[in-house]
Parts: C-alpha cells; structure tokens; sequence
C-alpha cells in the first residue's frame, strides 16, 4: 500500500489490541501525510503569506491541527497539562467568516515555522503514548476517550484537503510538487453530457449510533423525504461545458444569478472559474503545485454560486427545470450505484480517498452504471442548505463543528473529491461550506419539477440551549426581574470609566446588551459555539425565536427582540467571540471592567483564570464574578476547585479561596452580595441558586 493511502477505522469490530494498533497507524499515516501536504511551500516565507483573504495563512493550520488534539483531550480530562498554552489558543479556532472567528493580523505575533514543527513532534508523542495507555473497549463510542483520538485525526484529514485548496491559491512561483501520488494528464475526448433518468422514492437520511465508522454531529439523527422521479446529468459538468456559459458571457449578464451571487461576482470581479488561467489568449489549470493546458474533459471547479448561474442559464437555453441537485437526489445515486462504502472496498471506485491521482481526472473514466463520478473527483454542490437532522446532538468536546453552519448560508457539498480521505470518503460524511468559498469542487445538475425545500430550522430548539435563551430573555418568574438586568443593576455604581467591558460566560448576550448603555465598546466571550451564535443572531437581526417546554410534550414559541428590551441601539456597540477562560487568547486586555457570569465553577482550570485575570485589566479597573461556586466534576476535577473543601483540615470556602488568589493584585472593593437565580425548566419547575457577587479593584 503507498503511504498516503489509508482508510477510515471500523470501530466496532475486532480485538482491543488489533484495534490500538490500527489507530495508532492510522494516526501516524495522518500525521505523517499532513506534513507531506505542506513541503509544496518552498520556503519557510510562504507560510506566512495569506492564499486567501478570507483565511489565515497557512502557518495557522499547520499548528491548527496539533492544538485541537491538545485542546479537546484538555476539555474532556483525558490530559491536565498543556504543552503551549499560547499555540494552544493561538491556534484555537479556524476562520468561516464567523463573527467570534478573526482575521486581524494584527491580533497575531505568529511563531516561526521551527517552533509550530516542534511543538506539533510533542503533541505526536503526546497523542502516541496515549493511544498506547488509555483503556480501550470496544465498540468505540461518543463516551471513549479513543473517539476524541479518532476526531483529532479525522479533523487533521478535512484540513489536509481544505489546506490543499489554499496552497492552489498561492502564487506558482511560491510552491512546487509534494510528492503525494500523481496528477492525471489525460484528456478524453468530450461526449455530450446526456440526462438520465432516476426512478424517485422515500429517502431516510442519518446515521445510526451503532455505526462501526467515526461521524461528525451532523450526521446523526433522522429525515424523511418523498423524492419524485427526476433526470441527472450523466457527467460532472466539465470544463468544456461550462465555457459554453462563459462564452455566452454568463459572468457578465446578472439574469443568471441570484443577489448573492451577482454581489460576489460584482465584488470579485471574475470572469471565468477560479483555478482558470488564461495567458497569450490560451488556457491552463492550475492544480495545487503547477500548471497545465486546460484539459476540457475536466469536472469545472467553482463555487456554489457559479454553479447556481450555470443551472439558470441552462434551464433557458434548454427549456427544462434544470438545477442542483438536492441531499436526498444524491443518496438516491450513491444507494443505487455505489455498492462499498469506505473503508470497506478493495479499491475505491472512484478518484477518491487518494487511490487513483492528485488532481482532478476526466468526467468519463470512472462509470458506477449509466453515471461516472457518484463518488470522487470533485465535490458536488447541492442545492441543499445545511441543517442538524431530527434529533440532532453535537458532542460534548466540539460543540462548534456543525451549528456555526446552521445559518442558512452554507450548502452541502457531498461525493468527495480525489483527496478527500478517512471520514470525508464516507457515504454519511455531511460537509458545507459558505457558497462563494471554493473547494476542490463542482456540480452535476438535474431536471426536476419537485421544488427546493429548504429544511432551516429559524427557530432554537436545542434544549440546553433554550435555557440560557429564557433565562437572559424570558420573562420575569416568581416575583423575580431578569437577573442579567440585575447584575448590571448592581454593578452599575462601579462605573467609573466607561470605555471598555468584557463578559467572561456571556451565554446568549444579555449582560453584554445590558453593559452597552453604559459603555463604548463591549465584548462577550463563552466557550460554547451554541450561545454564541445565539448571542450573534441578536446582534446581527435583533431578534432570536426558540421553544419552551410547558408540560410533558407541550411547547410554546417565543420570539424577543433587542427593540422589545429597549437595547436595540446597543447593539451596535458589542462584539463576541468564542474563547475558552482558562487560556484567554493574548488580544482580550484593556478593559474598565470585566465581569465573569457564573463560569468560575464550569471551568476546568479557574485558578488559573484568577492568576491571569489581572492582566487583561486596566490599572484601577473593576472586576465582578458572580458565582454558585456549584462545583462539580463533570466541569472542574476535583483537584483543580478552588474551595469547597478542607483545607489544612478546617473548611476552606470558595470566597477564601478568592481572596488569596487575588489578593496580590486586587483589593476588595465592597462586601459580597447575593441574588437568586432562577432558570426555568418548565412552567412548574424551576432550578434556583443563591448566587454570590464578589467586587474588586486592581492595584
């Protein structure tokens, strides 16, 4: 077997010690292949060049993906120790053009590259001894620490080929070949791309939990969908078939794109497909590391947007309801003409999972029936827009993979590309990406009168979630006023200096609203995507819509608005990021005042937050931590409290505790104040706590 090529692992099957083993390679050949990808670069200054201006440049994925090992073994208590806590945050959170990502270089002091290769040798050796030591039962479950092993390398695998994208889009003269496999240089003569005819059925999509193969959260759960019969191009839409389009100057006649599509164009100002080159009036294609003649029989690789305008201007020119297709339309192809998935074949059936080549191959070398390409090649937009199936779960340790993308602006891509490996290659794999952002992908389009149903869920409906949306904007419960309104309340008088605030466990934005009629500027920060896209979705529409559970299977609808809390034109004025307390990136400093909501006691190192805290103050600056001190081992080990228990054998109480971590640069500014807590788990039930405000000024 070539070294680059390996599959996904079964993880229900076999023995622990053949199962240890296979991971332990299977880890190893990733690790090992990832950093092949990047000897493209020829010199140590290419990684510090931005390929894409929607992304950071490539020294950011290279320890990217050696810190999220590190970060979620961290969150999930398999480790205690970091290797960097600076890499560690650093490196932290990848860009898709979130608000609580960031593009500010100016927030970066980006390492050299020897010490990012360093450091990622003892995050290898790190994750190596563990795979060695952890216990290992099998199957392999959400529960097992071997699953958050698998997540790191199957993460480490979709940014080999998303870094692969950015390394296409860097200058040529900036990059030369890696050695992974071989590109294809055929170029087949061309054949009319003909519609075939697909029989439509119910189609139920999920993943079950009993499945052998490692999944993402998006892919479990259940949909049901009635399919009508519809028509499929019998090739990927080739090279030469979509210049029919640029030729008939489809990139400069707006009658074929959607307002999205048109301002992107407009703003972009592109004439033909990105990876096209025209030069002394002939075409190449860029591949990731050189240049070629264009080979028309080529799948065309673009983004969402052009795919949607070619549809558009096919459908004219033929008369017929030509569009993407949608998720389900693609299944009925996979089901009925792929019979392995991966890892189960001998050889893939497709240019995929690295098996074949290392760029694109023509649209009509590898057939599965009346089809070529069902799998492989390039990825295949759909029309569909991603959301969680019913029943949809995220896991506890990445919380951010999936529900960032529940917007509405990112589409499924489905059928993998000719790097596309590990999970990616799988049947279930479910990836989306924003719609003018390119991937190694294309389309294939379809005739159908069925239309378009979007399945976006414009409502909250994650329970956990819903509970903090009631609590930061439900109504007032048992006499009780709002308790974000009161905590701003008390500490109103503490206002001094009105310029800069910072929430640390801002949850869905509520306090962060409430600061920003006193002060300039106002940041929220919390470790969960979750409240933090509901928090963003206030700021951004004013508005957020979700349920509450009533009684038994009763709910009822809720819809609050900025506007309604008389904060609408504060919004303008707060900003949120995503960001773990216990190792606060190096830009959160400068503040008057910051305010720890209740998260001392959900933090796995909240000492170490207190000893940091001081240096992202102003001198005479105001901190507040309001807290249950409810501590439990599902959030902080025991050996990491701060208080609740005997210390040199008498009682030693958390507000002890904060006296003597932050005496050395706090004085206490007043006497501790409690207020009651209530959060609503139906309309009969409530969970209380006494929590206890603590106020202090830096020295």
């Amino acid at each position: 077997m070539k070294e680059h090529i390996s599959k996904t692992i079964v993880l229900n099957v076999g023995s622990p010690a053949e199962k240890r083993a296979e991971i332990r390679e299977y880890f190893q050949r990733t690790f090992s292949l990832d950093e092949q990808l990047y000897t493209s670069l020829r010199e140590e200054e290419v990684f510090y060049v931005r390929a894409d201006p929607l992304r950071h440049p490539l020294i950011f994925y290279i320890g990217h993906t050696a810190a999220f090992y590190i970060n979620k073994l961290i969150l999930a208590k398999v480790i205690t120790q970091r290797i960097n806590p600076e890499f560690e945050s650093m490196f932290a959170v990848g860009v898709d053009e979130m608000s609580w990502d960031d593009l500010n270089e100016q927030h970066y002091n980006w390492p050299r590259l020897a010490e990012v290769i360093e450091y990622r040798n003892q995050v290898r050796d790190l994750v190596d001894r563990l795979i060695s030591r952890l216990e290992l039962s099998l199957p392999v479950t959400w529960e097992s620490p071997f699953w958050l092993i698998m997540m790191g390398i199957e993460h480490q695998r979709i940014h080999l080929e998303t870094s692969s994208v950015l390394i296409r889009q860097l200058p040529l003269e900036k990059v030369q070949s890696n050695g992974i496999g071989s590109i294809c240089r055929e170029d087949n003569p061309l054949k009319e791309n003909l519609f075939v005819p697909v029989k439509g059925r119910k189609v139920t999509l999920g993943k079950s939990v009993d499945s052998g193969l490692y999944g993402w959260d998006n892919e479990y759960g259940l949909r049901e969908y009635d399919v009508a019969d519809f028509q499929a191009g019998k090739y990927l839409v080739s090279n030469y078939e979509f210049r029919g389009f640029v030729d008939a100057g489809g990139y400069r006649d707006s009658r074929w794109w959607t307002d999205e599509g048109w301002k992107w164009r407009t703003y972009a100002q592109v004439q033909h497909p990105r990876f096209w080159v025209i030069r002394n009036g002939n075409f190449y294609l860029r591949l990731v590391s050189e240049e070629i003649p264009l080979p028309w029989s080529l799948p065309v690789e673009v983004n969402y947007l052009e795919a949607k305008a070619f549809c558009n201007w096919k459908a004219a020119q033929t008369g017929l309801p030509v569009r993407l297709p949608v998720e389900e339309e693609w299944y009925i192809l996979y089901d009925e003409h792929v019979k392995e998935d991966q890892p189960y074949w001998e050889t893939a059936p497709g240019n995929i999972n690295l098996e074949h080549y290392s760029s694109p191959c023509p649209v009509d070398k590898f057939r599965f029936g009346e089809f070529y390409d069902i799998i492989g090649n390039v990825w295949q937009w759909t029309e569909t827009a991603i959301n969680g199936y019913r029943g949809f779960k995220v896991h506890p340790c990445y919380d951010d993979f999936s529900t960032p993308t529940f917007d509405g602006r990112h589409n499924v891509i489905k059928g993998g590309s000719w790097i596309s490996t590990g999970n990616e290659a799988t049947r279930d794999s479910r990836y989306a990406f924003r719609r003018h952002f390119f991937q190694h992908a294309g389309f294939r389009y379809v005739i159908s009168k069925q239309p378009v149903v979007q399945q976006n869920e414009f409502y909250e409906d994650d329970e956990e979630i819903i509970l903090f949306c009631e609590q930061d904007y439900g109504s007032d419960y048992l006499g009780l006023s709002n308790f974000s309104k009161r905590l701003v309340s008390v500490c109103q008088p503490l206002f001094s200096n009105k310029q800069r605030a910072l929430v640390v466990g801002c949850s869905v934005g509520r306090v962060c609203f409430e600061l920003a009629e006193y002060f300039e500027k106002v940041t929220g920060i919390d470790f969960t995507a979750r409240l933090i896209k509901v928090a963003e979705k206030m700021k951004t529409q004013g508005m957020t819509k979700y349920l509450v559970r009533e009684e038994g299977d009763l709910r009822s609808f809720r819809e609050v608005s900025l506007a309604g809390l008389g904060l609408a034109e504060a919004a303008e004025k707060v900003e949120f990021w995503q960001a773990d307390a216990s190792n606060l990136a190096a830009k959160f400093k400068d503040y008057d005042f910051i305010i720890a909501q209740n998260i001392l006691d959900k933090l796995y190192d909240p000492a170490n937050f207190l000893q940091e805290i001081a240096a992202r103050l102003n001198t005479g600056g105001i901190l507040v931590i309001s807290s249950a001190y409810n501590w439990v081992e599902k959030y902080t080990a025991p050996e990491k409290r701060i208080g609740g228990f005997r210390k040199d054998g008498e009682p030693y109480y958390s507000l002890s505790a904060l006296g003597d971590l932050l005496q050395s640069s706090f004085a206490v500014l007043q006497t501790p104040q409690d207020e009651a807590l209530l959060m609503r788990l139906n309309n009969r039930n409530y969970l209380y706590q006494n929590v206890q405000i603590t106020f202090w000024q830096k020295k």
